[in-house]
């Protein structure tokens, strides 16, 4: 009797140990959605730290509120990024945070024209914990400057 017992018992431990694994990895709480806002530019900084003029590892740093149009004229939030120039002309490498009223998004990466650039959704707080998928930006207006903010997340 006590050698059934124990071989359950031990079927069931392995259960657990291989099952766990799979178990404790963090699983996306965002869903497949799609966010359409607005920005608003209200500055950037240019950081002159080589040749005079733009140069390898000069920075950017732009700071925009964020609207939903369909819902209210005020502000629902702000972004913050940050470029570093890589080349002598336009390519640069972004990393920034978009502070939306039920969280944050973490976006990242490689562009060149910043009146129309993709960046990948790198992760997120509240409601987009551990959000995956896509930024898409395009300029709508240059005085001030205003662009269409689309966010596809997948997970």
């Amino acid at each position: 009797m006590k050698t059934k017992a124990g071989l359950l018992l031990a079927g069931i431990l392995v259960g657990i140990l291989i099952v766990s694994p799979w178990e404790a990895g963090s699983k996306a709480a965002t869903g497949p959605a799609t966010i359409r806002i607005t920005n608003k530019e209200i500055s950037v900084v240019r950081v002159d730290v080589g040749a005079k003029g733009k140069s390898p590892g000069d920075m950017e740093i732009i700071r925009q509120l964020l609207y939903n149009q369909r819902v209210t004229t005020r502000s629902i939030g702000r972004s913050e990024l940050v470029c570093t120039f890589m080349d002598y002309r336009r390519s640069r490498v972004c990393r920034g945070t978009f502070f939306l009223p039920k969280g944050k998004l973490v976006v990242g990466g490689s562009l060149l024209y910043r009146q129309f650039y993709e960046l990948a959704i790198l992760g997120g707080t509240g409601l987009y914990d551990n959000a995956r998928g896509s930024l898409v930006v395009t300029r709508t207006d240059v005085r001030p400057v205003r662009d269409l903010v689309v966010f596809r997340l997948v997970g």
